[in-house]
């Protein structure tokens, strides 16, 4: 297994950088290798279009090791939003989703609805936008047949429990957005039918890296309504059009960008190399130094101080008049956060050093000594 310095040291950015909620800088090893697969692609030779085109094999074989599911469940993706549009289009009955979550669920959602009909939407608004099993338990009805959720809230940092959700939900479908935390929370994956992701955030693979995975209830109840020509089983099917793949293939409208799914294998095999168990608690820790900050000089925080209930996103709440100081003194002390509606969003991964923090720390210091009380 590779220690943790050697994962460290894939970490080679500036100082700085807090925003992995939203985009995660490639890292060192991830970057070799596309470099390394780009000059494969270059040659023209067979050997080498064959070893890129492997690492769609391999990177499936990952996934499915790290959610503890059959590589025939998963299939690469180009983002979360695909994977879940496949779900979503192919539903039929009731589906509870939070109006609070990111728009790849609630859009797709609602133009599934719109456009098939075979889906109602059943919307729930519960407190500061957490999905818990008890706003979940009061939104079901006989017609339910599923429930849409993101394993971390976007805004908030909230962590779903999907044990919970699985036990309140029955036999009905668990559809989870799990971009913010797939790979480094260690997750109850099982209790999830279908798990969307992609690899351009806390993963380091950059975009075009996504996956989807449908256990045994979603491939029995999800029609493959979005599904093409390389969602068959067996040889480009010419002069025929023969029924969709009975495993995941399904899913699937066209080969994967080989140069993608290359990067989410590299980038897998780094994190499964190093365990997840050991990922999850270095973010904690890197999550708790940012509330300690925040704690310090009075800055609300919004995201559940419990470490089962959050990942890596730390949502800081100001008062509406110190949201814009607060932003300003972050940014003119070289600070990469995402400032959205009113709230500050800092995300820091496990490679943020001390030297990051110190910087968080002075651009907080500054900002409180020409707060206005």
């Amino acid at each position: 297994m590779t220690d943790l310095d050697s994962f460290l040291a894939s970490f080679d950015g500036e100082p700085g950088y807090l925003d992995w909620a939203s985009f995660g800088p490639l890292s060192s090893t991830v970057r070799t290798e596309a470099h390394a697969d780009a000059e494969l692609l270059g040659a023209g030779r067979r050997s080498g279009i064959e070893l890129v085109a492997d690492h769609a094999r391999e990177a499936r074989e990952l996934v499915a090791e790290l959610l503890d599911a059959d590589a025939a469940q998963v299939v690469a993706q180009p983002s979360t939003t695909y994977g879940l549009m496949h779900a979503l289009y192919g539903l039929a009955g009731g589906l509870i989703l939070s109006r609070a979550e990111f728009p790849a669920l609630t859009i797709a959602a609602t133009r599934a609805a719109d456009a098939l009909g075979s889906i109602q939407l059943q919307w729930i608004e519960p407190p500061d936008g957490r999905v818990t099993p008890e706003a979940v338990r009061e939104a079901l009805t006989d017609d339910t047949r599923a429930v849409a959720v993101s394993l971390v809230d976007f805004r908030t940092g909230y962590r779903v429990d999907l044990s919970a959700l699985r036990e309140v939900i029955g036999d009905r479908l668990l559809i989870v957005d799990a971009v913010q935390g797939f790979g480094v929370v260690d997750a109850d994956w099982a209790a999830a039918d279908v798990v969307c992701g992609n690899g351009y955030k806390w993963l380091r693979a950059g975009r075009g890296t996504g996956f989807a995975r449908f256990g045994e209830r979603a491939l029995e109840r999800i029609a493959p309504v979005l599904s093409g020509f390389a969602g068959v089983d067996g040889d480009l099917p010419l002069d025929v059009v023969p029924q969709p793949a009975a495993s995941a293939q399904a899913f699937t409208v066209t080969a994967p960008d080989h140069l993608a799914v290359a990067r989410l294998a590299t980038a897998l095999t780094d994190i499964r190399d190093v365990g997840v168990g050991a990922i999850e608690r270095e973010i904690a820790a890197r999550a708790a130094d940012v509330m300690f900050y925040a704690d310090r000089y009075d800055i609300p925080v919004l995201t559940p101080r419990e470490p089962h209930q959050r990942a890596g996103i730390v949502a800081l709440a100001p008062a509406p008049q110190d949201a814009a100081p607060l932003a300003a003194s972050l940014a003119n002390h070289g600070l990469t956060v995402t400032v959205r509606s009113g709230l500050v969003r800092v995300s820091p991964h496990v490679g943020t050093g001390a030297d990051t923090l110190r910087l968080f720390g002075d651009a907080l210091a500054a900002f409180s000594s020409t707060r206005v009380w």
